[in-house]
């Protein structure tokens, strides 16, 4: 299949008039500021709920309380910033999981991305007829087939309902990725391969239930090129984080986006997060700190990731996560795909999505025949 154009993404009732889902990253990367400026450039813009509560001023006395207040706030900034569309990412390894699922759909938000675990089991308020009359759009993120596979015939026996996209991610992703450590570093294990699999694994559920959900392929793609190359393959639609962190509109500070801007391919690391997945991250002395056996202190004020192993976790990855979002990288580190090396400085989202947008274009070209 060529294309001639950077087509539209369809999911349900939704039409984005570029394929580009903007990725949710925690903690506080991705807020309303980086969200409304995707949506508003015909992207899907994605706001992070992963430790959002921690910008609120109680949050240490109740950070449920937070978590839901500061959701709540996001996506009401985003949408009265923005008329396009805009979703959230939530872990199902939170532990206020369905009480963040709850809140987005109350708020209206377009499309709720549920990764870092399998969603099977969704707030009481949401059952069959529920799910249908929803104009809350529900996306799983996956590591392979064999978790759509799960996902859709749990969902099909106990909602009469499936999921309206699936988000694949492949090894090359930042932050907690799904696979364990030997399969990252397989050479046959790739997004290309994981994303035909998905593809044919949706396919008898479009079928059955007679509506089109696209496959949207996230985890190392970076340029326009790459964009085509996976929507040549049948991908509805890519995911991309890493490029939106050095824009002037990522809600990150200006220390963090320096780390991606300054770091070397030999920079990027794997490490064994505390909540027992392995991540990739920009190498820095915190993390040196922590390979070497130091213990950072801390204190729990609520177990936030269910697989947190708090007591003999050798820091809060929550805390250093936002203290790297706020700029003291010694405090803490950023989590980056595998491509965070290619950056080389700072422009707008829409200067993103243009060059995007130009280098699909330029893909197509047919190679010059030399003489």
């Amino acid at each position: 299949m060529k294309l001639d154009k950077l087509p539209q993404l369809r999911i349900g009732h939704l039409t984005a008039k570029i394929p580009i889902v903007q990725g949710g990253m925690g903690v506080g990367i991705s807020l309303s500021g980086l969200a409304s400026a995707v949506a508003n450039e015909g992207g899907i813009g994605v706001i992070a709920t992963a430790g959002i509560g921690r910008m609120e001023p109680d949050f240490a006395s109740d950070l449920p309380s937070a978590d839901a207040r500061a959701l709540r706030n996001e996506i009401r900034r985003a949408k009265s910033r923005t008329g396009g569309i805009v979703g959230v990412n939530i872990m199902v390894a939170l532990t206020d999981f369905g009480e963040m699922v709850r809140v987005a759909v109350e708020e209206g938000v377009d499309l709720v991305i549920m990764g870092a675990g399998l969603p099977l089991r969704l707030p009481k308020t949401l059952r069959s007829e529920e799910l249908k009359k929803s104009k809350t759009l529900f996306a799983p993120k996956v590591s392979s087939a064999r978790a759509v596979r799960a996902i859709f015939r749990f969902w099909e026996r106990n909602y009469d309902h499936v999921p309206d996209a699936v988000v694949v991610e492949g090894p090359l992703a930042g932050g907690h990725i799904g696979f364990d450590r030997g399969d990252i570093e397989r050479e046959d294990h790739t997004l290309e391969r994981l994303v035909t699999e998905v593809i044919e694994e949706v396919r008898p559920f479009e079928r059955s239930m007679g509506k089109n959900i696209p496959v949207i392929a996230a985890g190392g793609i970076y340029s326009g090129a790459d964009i085509r190359r996976f929507l040549e393959m049948g991908a509805g639609g890519v995911m991309m984080g890493t490029r939106f962190v050095t824009t002037h509109e990522c809600d990150a500070h200006e220390n963090f986006k320096r780390a991606y801007l300054e770091c070397g391919e030999e920079g990027l690391v794997i490490i064994d997060s505390p909540v027992g997945l392995p991540g990739r991250a920009i190498s820095n002395q915190f993390l040196s700190d922590v390979a070497s056996g130091i213990k950072k202190p801390y204190r729990c004020v609520w177990q936030c990731l269910k697989t947190c192993d708090v007591r003999n976790a050798p820091y809060c990855i929550a805390q250093a996560l936002m203290n790297a979002k706020e700029g003291r990288l010694d405090e803490g580190f950023a989590f980056a795909g595998a491509n965070a090396f290619r950056t080389t400085g700072l422009l707008s989202v829409r200067e993103l999505i243009l060059s995007l947008v130009r280098e699909f274009e330029v893909s197509a070209a047919p190679a010059p025949v030399s003489g």
